[in-house]
């Protein structure tokens, strides 16, 4: 028998909101967090536009004297990853320390910082460099930073999947917990690389919506008049464990974790594969992981990012996995509202997908106005519904042809 694995803990930084409570009421509501690039002069650049996390206060989370060592990623993982324990009241004890680990990763890491460090370098020279330059860069700093703040000294992660990060993490966490070598994880996603390198780079690669004149309607996923993706930051983390270590200490529960599917395209750099095999493959090992048919999952929160190539192709995998129940099941992309979290999309989607068990609620896909025809599913267009779930799957894909499929299911 496997090891049952829930979720305990939620803990959420957004272009939507500075907590969980926040985000997922404006979710429902369907607003968009997107808006003008604020962080410097976008006016060169061919996408002017992002979800930027608003009014963020570093100092509810992390001492001063502290957080010039870190890069806004890891920031924003600390704060998602104190809201999620104190959500869960775990508490982390010299007694279970060593039972206690964290994956919490980045897609790219501390990129602003890079670009800051080689304005210095180049203007000042290298001994004005600063000695906290490493590892405020490093992705798995993020990781590093929760075990050192809450005295977690089990397995210390960081896995950096493209778009996949945040998903991968949390799954890779649940196997860690199922094969008896941990009793909690804190899991997730996180991201922060609003700048100039990362927005020319994605805007090079016309990756990005260039739809500046009107922000909030420019991530239209599935859309036929959809032109790119808007870069997005924050973090979702969330705390997993055993299912018995949860009910003996008291904790709420608010889902389990049934099934992870983990798998490659290998076709292409960029592009998803043809027909969208590799994602629909990826969605099967996760159905078979968590013993469940096709015909009971309720609701999929989509990867979605509102690229041309991506949209159809995850259209197309799920009609394969699914088959007739494709047109039965509700599907939506909250990036309409968030924009694309790259690192920490996983994780802040796993987050909404569990709350959407507990609230028996389903975000829209909100600027859905013109469906592309070969994206033909209930994607819940601009208006959030209602209705009892009991099992829910989140996609993840990213660069490199890797993919990431989750299962959550009301915890009995």
């Amino acid at each position: 028998m496997k090891r049952r694995v829930v979720v305990t803990g939620l803990g959420a930084v957004s272009p939507l909101g500075l907590t969980v409570q926040e985000t997922w009421k404006n979710l429902l509501e369907g607003k968009s967090g997107i808006a003008r690039i604020t962080r410097f002069d976008a006016t060169a650049y061919s996408s002017q536009i992002a979800g930027e996390v608003k009014n963020f206060n570093s100092d509810q989370w992390i001492p001063k004297k502290e957080q010039k060592k870190m890069d806004l990623f890891i920031h924003y993982a600390m704060a998602a990853g104190k809201m999620a324990l104190d959500d869960s009241g775990l508490v982390v004890t010299p007694e279970n320390a060593d039972r206690v680990g964290v994956i919490v990763s980045a897609g790219m890491g501390g990129l602003p910082a890079i670009e800051a460090t080689y304005d210095t370098l180049k203007t000042r020279g290298p001994n004005k460099v600063t000695p906290f330059f490493i590892p405020m860069v490093i992705p798995n700093l993020a990781a590093g930073w929760l075990g050192i703040t809450f005295g977690a000294r089990g397995p210390n992660l960081c896995i950096t999947t493209a778009c996949s990060t945040g998903a991968h993490s949390i799954g890779e966490a649940m196997r860690y917990i199922r094969e008896g070598k941990c009793d909690a994880f804190i899991a997730g996603g996180t991201e922060s690389v609003i700048c100039p390198l990362a927005v020319g780079g994605f805007s090079a690669m016309r990756a990005l919506s260039t739809r500046n004149d009107s922000p909030e309607t420019a991530s239209r996923p599935f859309d036929k008049d959809r032109d790119g993706f808007v870069i997005g930051e924050g973090s979702g983390v969330m705390i997993v464990e055993e299912r018995e270590h949860a009910m003996k200490r008291g904790a709420r529960i608010y889902a389990e974790l049934t099934g992870y599917g983990a798998n490659c395209d290998a076709y292409h750099m960029t592009n998803p594969s043809e027909g969208g095999v590799g994602a629909s493959e990826c969605m099967n090992i996760a159905l078979k992981d968590a013993g469940l048919n096709a015909n009971q999952i309720d609701y999929i929160n989509a990867h979605g990012t509102s690229t041309g190539a991506g949209d159809t192709a995850e259209t197309a995998a799920v009609k394969k996995t699914f088959g007739e129940h494709a047109k039965k099941v509700w599907v939506s992309s909250t990036k309409s509202m968030t924009g694309h979290l790259l690192g920490a999309a996983g994780g802040i989607e796993a987050v909404f997908s569990v709350l959407t068990l507990r609230d028996n609620a389903v975000p829209p896909t909100i600027n859905l106005n013109n469906p592309d025809p070969q994206c033909d599913l209930d994607f819940v267009p601009n208006k959030a519904r209602e209705k009892r779930l009991n099992a829910v799957l989140s996609n993840s894909f990213g660069f490199g042809g890797t993919n990431a499929s989750l299962i959550f299911s009301r915890h009995t």
